[in-house]
C-alpha cells in the first residue's frame, strides 16, 4: 500500500485486519468472491481517508463497516462498473463511517489469518494465481500493487485474481480450516507459496530493483501468522527460519547505488544479527522433533552461510552434503546448481562444471540465466577466461532484473580487460 502515504503502523494495521474482516465478512454472506471485493474497496477507501484525516479510533470497526457497505452496495445493484467506481470515489468524499460494531470480526485475528491463507492457497489453483491472490486477500496488498511487484498489466492480474476467485467461489469451500484429511496438502501448498513471495521479494525476477522489501517482509508477517497457528508444524518454523536467514543479509547485499554485492564480497557486520539467532534458534528447535523436511535444510544452510566469518571460513563440506540430502528429497532444478556450486567449492570448479550439466538440460530452466551465471564463475575459477565472458555475456542477457544484469556485465568486462 505504498501509494497511500500511510504512516508504517496504519499500514500494518491495515495489513493484520484485511483477512479478519474478510473472514467476518465470507461468514456472513458466504460469498468468498464478492466479500474479497467488498474488503478491497474499504482498503481503498481507508487509503484514501487516512492519511488526510487520521485512522479512526476502532480501526478494525471502521473497516469492517465500510466493507460491509460496499457489500452491500455490490448487491443491490447490478451496475456498470464505470458506473459502481464512480460510486465509490463519490463514497470515499463522504465523512468515514463510524467506528461501529466490529462484533463479527473474529477474536483472535490469527484464526482468520490462517483460513484465509488455506482458503486462497486450494490445491486446484496455479502457484501464481495462489500467489497473487493471498497477496491481495491476506496480505492487503491492492491489485495495482501486486501487478507492479510482478511487472504485469494490472488488467492481467486483475483477470487472474478474479479467475482464482471464482475457482474458489465454484469449488463450494468453506471458509474454515480444511479438514484433518485436507489439511496436509494444503499447508504444503500455502508454504510453498509464501516461499514464492519471499523469493520474488528477496531476489526479484525483474526490474530496476535486485529486491522488492515489501514482499519479503509480506511473507514474513505471515510465515509468522502461519508458525502462531501451527506453532508444532517443523516445516512452518523452518520456512520462517529460512526467511529470516536469508533476509538478515539483505542489506548488505547491494551497494550505494543498488548495486548487486555477491556474498563473498558482503560487508558481512552490516547482517542482521537479531534475524540471525531468531532463525538460528527456530530450526534448531525444528530439527529436535525429529521430521526433517525441505525448509528446514534449506534454512541449515543458510544458518552455515550466517554463521561464517568469511566465505572461504565457510563449512563447505557440511552445506554439500545437505545439499545432497536435498536432492535425495527433490528434483528441483535450482537444487541441483546449488549443489553444484557446493561441490566446486569443496572439490574444485572443474567438479562443479560436470554437475552443473545435468540440471542446465532441465526445461524448467529453459528462460533461466542462473545455469550460464554459475558456468561463468566456475570457469573464472578454473582459469577459462573466454569461455567465462561468453557465459557471462549470456547470463546478462537472459534476467529481467537490471543490477544483477549489470554485475554480470560488469564481471565479463572485467575479465576483457584483464
Amino acid at each position: 500500500m505504498s501509494g497511500g502515504r500511510l504512516a508504517p503502523d496504519d499500514e500494518r494495521a491495515l495489513r493484520e485486519l484485511a483477512p479478519r474482516v474478510l473472514g467476518a465478512l465470507v461468514r456472513r454472506s458466504g460469498d468468498f468472491a464478492a466479500a474479497e471485493d467488498a474488503v478491497q474497496e474499504a482498503l481503498l477507501a481507508a487509503l484514501a481517508q487516512w492519511p488526510s484525516r487520521g485512522a479512526p479510533r476502532n480501526p478494525g470497526g471502521w473497516l469492517f463497516q465500510a466493507a460491509l457497505r460496499s457489500l452491500a452496495d455490490a448487491r443491490r445493484s447490478e451496475r456498470a462498473r464505470a458506473q459502481r467506481e464512480s460510486a465509490v470515489a463519490e463514497r470515499r468524499a463522504e465523512p468515514a463511517p463510524p467506528p461501529d460494531d466490529a462484533s463479527d470480526l473474529a477474536e483472535d485475528a490469527h484464526d482468520d489469518a490462517l483460513i484465509a491463507l488455506f482458503t486462497c492457497c486450494h490445491p486446484s489453483l496455479t502457484n501464481a494465481s495462489a500467489t497473487a491472490l493471498t497477496l491481495r486477500a491476506v496480505g492487503g496488498l491492492t491489485t495495482a500493487e501486486i501487478a507492479s511487484a510482478f511487472l504485469v498489466p494490472e488488467a492481467t492480474m486483475a483477470q487472474r485474481i478474479s479467475r482464482a476467485k471464482q475457482t474458489i467461489q465454484s469449488s463450494s469451500v468453506a471458509f474454515a480450516m480444511p479438514s484433518a484429511a485436507e489439511r496436509a496438502p494444503r499447508l504444503a501448498a500455502v508454504l510453498h507459496v509464501l516461499y514464492l513471495i519471499f523469493n520474488e521479494g528477496y531476489a526479484s525476477s525483474a526490474g530496476p530493483a535486485l529486491t522488492r522489501v515489501e514482499l519479503s517482509a509480506e511473507a514474513i508477517r505471515l510465515a509468522r501468522a502461519l508458525l502462531r497457528a501451527q506453532p508444532d508444524d517443523p516445516e512452518a518454523a523452518g520456512l520462517l527460519a529460512l526467511m529470516l536467514l536469508t533476509d538478515a543479509r539483505r542489506l548488505a547485499r547491494t551497494g550505494p547505488i543498488g548495486e548487486l554485492v555477491p556474498l563473498d564480497a558482503q560487508d558481512r557486520a552490516r547482517w542482521d544479527r537479531t534475524s540471525i539467532a531468531e532463525g538460528t534458534a527456530l530450526i534448531t528447535a525444528a530439527f529436535a522433533r525429529g521430521a526433517v523436511g525441505h525448509y528446514q535444510i534449506q534454512a541449515a544452510i543458510a544458518a552455515l552461510h550466517d554463521e561464517a566469518p568469511s566465505t572461504d571460513a565457510t563449512d563447505w563440506p557440511q552445506i554439500l552434503a545437505l545439499y545432497e540430502e536435498l536432492r535425495r528429497m527433490s528434483d528441483n532444478p535450482m537444487v541441483a546448481i546449488n549443489h553444484a556450486v557446493a561441490a566446486a567449492m569443496v572439490h574444485g570448479p572443474e567438479t562443479g562444471l560436470r554437475l552443473v550439466d545435468a540440471p542446465a538440460g532441465d526445461a524448467r530452466l529453459a528462460a533461466s540465466h542462473r545455469v550460464d551465471a554459475v558456468r561463468a564463475h566456475l570457469h573464472e575459477r578454473a582459469g577459462s577466461r573466454d569461455t567465462a565472458i561468453r557465459h557471462y555475456l549470456a547470463a546478462a542477457g537472459a534476467t529481467a532484473n537490471l543490477p544483477e544484469r549489470h554485475y554480470l556485465l560488469a564481471k565479463a568486462a572485467k575479465l576483457q580487460a584483464g
